[in-house]
């Protein structure tokens, strides 16, 4: 292999990279990168084997194809201290030789014939939605993933394709966030996206995109980028028998004052109690070193009492941020009962923490 490129368009392709490679053992081929120069463009592929992606560019001058991999880490290094000018990249005698001008690096290469092989669409299902529609889905109920929980399934988020729908579900045990896009679907499936991958989804694409799928694997191909994750094999909790069917009071907040005012006491204490009535809504911070943080929201309501609830502000908070409306729905039923935030198809389910 032997090709001519800018730094700038590699560097960007290798950082890219980063998160696909395998970081604690160097000896593994799995934590190089692959380059694949043939025609008139250069592939770049990483994984770890559970998540993995190709990049391509055409921007790229190719003397001679091949292959070659190297160190994705120490590859990145040498190419972010270049100039911005145009890098060599050849192989020779199992190594890879980089030159730019007076500088010259090689790094020692593996046999590039043992680099794991990528999934192909071939047998796959494809099912069609807007890049907007799926990043935006996928944002609004990241922050409500599990992180390592005992219950593989519950450390992703499940797409769960029912009733021509397509529902975005993640839930962490103390809250369940579920957004509801509305599609024509005219099948029933069920996936399960590790929070690993969906993370790298939503740094990568922004542009038309292609999502292809099977039991284990799913694809998502556009212009500049294939990604593949394998998915969680696990039945996921039941999250229609989370939400609450009916509810003793209903009201309606003001999304930017509730955020003012959970801040202000959150600044002392995430767990916070905040009472209703019928004039105001107080707020106050709930921990055990006797520092106290309160504010109050004037607020009409028709409330004939008082009612309250300790929780997570950052659970509300987190909901806050993804909505676009300025006015969302409490509905409650009783203090140690979890209560739901709603705003048109997104609602978050939330249990009180215990005082």
């Amino acid at each position: 292999m032997n090709i001519d490129i800018n730094k700038s368009v590699l560097e960007h392709m290798l950082i890219n990279a980063q998160s696909f490679l395998e970081k604690k053992d160097a000896s593994q081929i799995t934590s190089h990168i692959l380059l694949e120069a043939t025609g008139l463009d250069l592939k770049i592929k990483a994984t770890d084997q559970e998540i993995g992606l190709e990049s391509i560019t055409t921007n790229v001058k190719i003397e001679e194809n091949g292959f070659a991999s190297a160190n994705g880490k120490k590859l990145l290094d040498i190419i972010k201290i270049l100039k911005d000018d145009n890098v060599t990249l050849r192989t020779e005698n199992d190594f890879l030789h980089i030159k730019q001008k007076r500088s010259k690096f090689k790094l020692p290469m593996f046999n590039a014939d043992e680099y794991p092989d990528f999934p192909t669409i071939e047998n796959k299902s494809q099912f069609d939605i807007k890049a907007h529609d799926f990043l935006s889905s996928l944002k609004k109920i990241s922050s409500a993933i599990d992180t390592n929980n005992p219950k593989q399934e519950l450390n992703g988020a499940l797409i769960d394709i029912i009733d021509g729908n397509i529902r975005f579900v993640a839930t962490d045990t103390k809250r369940l966030a579920v957004y509801t896009l509305e599609k024509n679907i005219e099948f029933d499936i069920s996936l399960i996206i590790p929070k690993k991958g969906i993370t790298e989804i939503q740094k990568l694409f922004f542009d038309d995109m292609k999502i292809f799928y099977d039991e284990n694997i799913l694809i998502i191909k556009s212009e500049n980028f294939t990604f593949f994750t394998k998915l969680i094999n696990g039945k996921y909790p039941d999250y229609q028998r989370i939400i609450p069917k009916e509810f003793k009071i209903e009201i309606t907040l003001n999304r930017e004052q509730m955020i003012e005012h959970l801040k202000q006491v959150s600044t002392i204490s995430d767990k916070i109690n905040i009472t209703y009535s019928n004039e105001a809504i107080t707020f106050e911070s709930l921990n055990e070193d006797n520092i106290e943080a309160k504010t109050q929201l004037d607020f009409q309501s028709s409330l004939t009492e008082e009612i309250s609830t300790a929780v997570n502000s950052r659970h509300i908070l987190d909901f806050l941020s993804q909505i676009e409306k300025n006015e969302f729905k409490l509905s409650y039923n009783e203090q140690t009962l979890p209560f739901t935030l709603s705003s048109d198809n997104f609602i978050t389910v939330i249990m009180p923490v215990t005082l």
